[in-house]
């Protein structure tokens, strides 16, 4: 498998397509165990599985149905395959919305999962967000021919799942299945770059900035404990002073999604990384337990 042929089967907000290349050259060339707290579409898990740099993995994430979706890929691709076939052979605006009123609790794993990969490439610029009662809310998308099931691809991200545990749990469990000599990325929500352009609820619960604060806590003491980190997030005084004692870059991505033209195109993120492990940690470190 190459990158090139395994793309992620969802979009996302501030998905890591456009810089995987940037956080390839930044990841350390060796390590444990691979942990994703917040997972998303998963770019960057894919990247570095196709290159082989990856053998042991554990993604995660807060959003129940979005980890469901994962693991229906990885165990059950065939009838979700089947199920997205039926999708894309009724789509139309009603269709959409009569897809988005319906309970997914009365569906099967697989009904569910493919509801969601349906409503994630039909809907406004392929954004999945809830509101407060955990219900999708996001508008029809006008999209000539959307990519509803590609098959190919299903099945190539369901054979680079193999055997990757996927967990639906807060970022800070991590701290007590990573190991020395292993290696994590964050990509949180972002923080809000203005008082307009935030976007962090994709689940419920949201994301603000007592949880980045939290969140660049448990990067110093992951490094503290020997396990590497690379993290990304909007370039904004609050991010910088997050982390000023770390390495950070700055990159520019282009960003579509905003409710400000202005605020569209190319836009400053940072990469902030920590010491890569080095020597025999990086390559004899026993896995976390998550990743047996």
């Amino acid at each position: 498998m190459s990158p090139a042929v395994v793309r992620p089967f969802l979009k996302w907000a501030g998905g890591k397509g456009r810089i995987v290349t940037e956080l390839e050259a930044r990841a350390p060339r060796e390590f444990g165990a691979y942990f994703e707290p917040f997972v998303g579409s998963g770019a960057f898990f894919l990247a570095l599985r196709a290159t082989g740099r990856v053998s042991k993995a554990c993604l995660a994430d807060v959003n129940p149905a979005l980890i469901d979706t994962w693991a229906v890929v990885r165990d059950q691709v065939e009838p979700l395959i089947r199920a997205l076939r039926r999708h894309a052979a009724r789509h139309d605006r009603d269709y959409f919305y009569q897809q988005r009123g319906r309970d997914p609790a009365r569906l099967g794993p697989v009904g569910r999962a493919a509801r969601l990969i349906y409503l994630n490439r039909t809907c406004f610029n392929g954004l999945y967000r809830e509101n407060r009662a955990g219900q999708f809310n996001v508008p029809y998308g006008r999209y000539v021919r959307p990519r509803i099931c590609d098959p190919d691809n299903l099945r190539a991200v369901s054979a680079a799942l193999h055997g990757v545990r996927l967990a639906c749990e807060p970022f800070e469990a991590v701290l007590g299945r990573a190991r020395p000599g292993d290696f994590v990325y964050f990509d949180p929500p972002y923080q809000p770059r203005s008082p307009t352009a935030s976007f962090t609820a994709y689940a419920r619960s949201g994301f603000g900035e007592r949880d980045q604060r939290r969140l660049a806590d448990l990067v110093l003491e992951l490094q503290r404990q020997g396990v590497a980190v690379l993290l990304s997030n909007s370039d904004t005084p609050l991010t910088r002073a997050l982390y000023a004692g770390f390495r950070t870059d700055t990159i520019q991505v282009r960003r579509s999604i905003n409710r400000r033209a202005d605020g569209r195109g190319r836009v400053p993120e940072i990469v902030v990384r920590t010491a890569a492990p080095t020597g025999a940690a990086a390559t004899d470190a026993a896995p976390g337990p998550s990743c047996r």
